[in-house]
């Protein structure tokens, strides 16, 4: 096995993270870029602290989300930097967001929980847009008559949204914590969501949100 020493692990995690421009975990570093080379798993997570470092007041920032690190830029300069892009940020109907809203924290759930949650039922390009975009999957079936498919959230979805795992989610005391994640993720709402107190959705004691009829 190859030498290699902390300046050149620090380059080489940099130069891999920038080149392939999508989170990297230690384990995908330690088995492609650093495969040849004799370093642990602490002296890669000793760069990449130190990486975090490096970058903490620069305009692009190096931050770990569900399938591991990433450089992406700062989010306060995330405004300003929409000129570069002549594409607009994606707009996703009210009822796809809370679609995905109702999955995110209440999964496992069909499809059938979900339109009992929301109160209205939802089409199926609803469903199949959350699935192209990989931000949901099916993970099983429920156990009951015509035993529907289970659908989940996956890393994807945490990586888009800048989270590291589903409890890095905002508690849903109000609808507003909900709208700053889509903003978060610039994602523009064909309508905003309500600022309803009511709607509020809590894993920890069953309380289902009260989503207004939108399908």
């Amino acid at each position: 096995m190859n030498q290699i020493n902390a300046i050149q692990l620090k380059q080489l995690i940099e130069a891999s993270l920038f080149v392939l421009g999508k989170p990297l975990s230690i384990k995908a570093l330690k088995e492609t870029v650093l495969a040849d080379f004799a370093v642990s798993r602490v002296r890669i997570q000793e760069a990449l602290d130190e990486l975090q470092q490096d970058y903490q007041e620069r305009g692009v920032q190096l931050v770990k989300v569900a399938s591991g690190y990433r450089f992406q830029t700062q989010e306060i300069l995330s405004p300003f930097l929409q000129p570069l892009w002549q594409e607009k940020a994606p707009r996703y109907s009210r009822a796809t967001m809370e679609t995905l809203a109702v999955i995110a924290y209440r999964q496992p759930v069909t499809r059938g929980d979900i339109e009992q949650i929301r109160g209205v039922a939802i089409s199926s390009h609803i469903i199949k847009s959350l699935l192209d975009r990989h931000w949901i999957k099916a993970v099983g079936h429920k156990e009951v008559p015509g035993r529907p498919a289970l659908y989940a959230t996956t890393n994807q979805f945490l990586d888009y949204f800048g989270l590291k795992k589903l409890a890095d989610l905002p508690a849903l005391t109000d609808v507003a914590s909900l709208q700053a994640l889509f903003d978060k993720a610039s994602i523009a709402l064909d309508e905003p969501l309500p600022d309803n107190d009511s709607e509020k959705l809590d894993s920890n004691n069953n309380q289902q949100p009260e989503f207004p009829d939108n399908p």
